[in-house]
């Protein structure tokens, strides 16, 4: 039995660890996006919480060294998560996380600290502390439960990562069967809940996964088709501009072309109003004129 609750204990801390670096991907695209969008951080501050008090149980109760080495990696995990939350939350919404930070993670955990420590002693140290991780444990696992109500409302799964429900759901089975080894209470109940908790998660994902695909391959569509849209607009009008200096260029040849030359327009135009000018007689005399001019001229 001790070897098969060491086995399970071994296999706790591998999935808990991939429960805890599950969000990685998650933060990735906050720090990208610069916002945290609708992600809740509620559930990452209960995480921290809940992985320190049960890094305290840990070193309180004898043998409790893979329960040390699983929960003080989450709790560095988170504290990370924590961090980068606030710095990318929108102001309101960064400000509750941080009264929610100093007073749960600051305070609630130093006062835990201190009373163990000083006001408590042998079997009482591990029953508070039990307890109270127990309790924050079962608050781990229904935080999500804010985000269970967002994906209902929404019908998306866009803001409930799957990895982190299904490292979840499977953490609290391995995590169950070690308590029921051991006969830890303080870890099987909790672990219990969680594992009702994980699967009605993972039901929700299902149920709502395939909506979500259609939504984002709608987007997607939307964003090609306004892309090509706003591409042909840009063509349509250098072709239109391409056409206006075209024709500008075209007008100003045909003038040009089309004009006779300076000396030709006032040479006939000064026959033809001298001529008006003259009355029938003049102008037999004046046409006499020219042809004995042009005679002379040609000879």
């Amino acid at each position: 039995m001790a070897i098969i609750s060491f086995i399970l204990g071994i296999v706790g801390n591998v999935i808990s660890l991939l429960m805890f670096a599950s969000p990685i991907k998650t933060f990735k695209q906050v720090v990208k996006k610069k916002s945290t969008e609708n992600y809740k951080g509620l559930p990452y501050i209960t995480t921290l919480l809940s992985t320190s008090l049960w890094t305290f149980y840990g070193l309180l109760k004898p043998g409790g060294l893979l329960i040390v080495t699983v929960n003080g990696a989450g709790a560095a995990f988170h504290v990370a998560y924590v961090i980068l939350f606030l710095i990318y939350a929108q102001k309101n919404i960064k400000v509750k996380t941080m009264k929610l930070v100093a007073a749960l993670d600051v305070g609630f955990l130093g006062a835990v600290i201190i009373v163990t420590l000083f006001f408590l002693k042998g079997g009482m140290q591990i029953t508070l502390v039990g307890l109270l991780c127990a309790g924050l444990t079962i608050g781990m696992y229904a935080a999500p439960l804010s985000v269970m109500r967002t994906v209902i409302k929404m019908k998306s799964v866009k803001y409930m990562p799957f990895s982190l429900s299904f490292f979840q759901f499977l953490n609290a089975a391995v995590w169950s069967a070690y308590s029921v080894l051991v006969k830890d209470y303080y870890i099987g109940v909790p672990n219990g809940i969680g594992f009702l908790l994980g699967s009605a998660q993972l039901i929700l994902y299902m149920t709502y996964r395939n909506k979500s695909s259609s939504e984002e391959s709608e987007e997607k569509m939307e964003e090609v088709g306004s892309a090509h849209l706003f591409k042909r607009a840009i063509q349509m009008q250098d072709f239109n501009e391409g056409d206006q200096e075209t024709n500008m260029k075209n007008r100003s040849l045909n003038k040009g072309n089309s004009l006779p030359k300076p000396s030709i327009i006032r040479q006939y135009s000064q026959n033809i109003k001298k001529t008006l000018s003259l009355s029938p007689y003049e102008l037999e005399k004046f046409n006499k004129e020219d042809i004995e001019k042009g005679f002379k001229e040609s000879q």
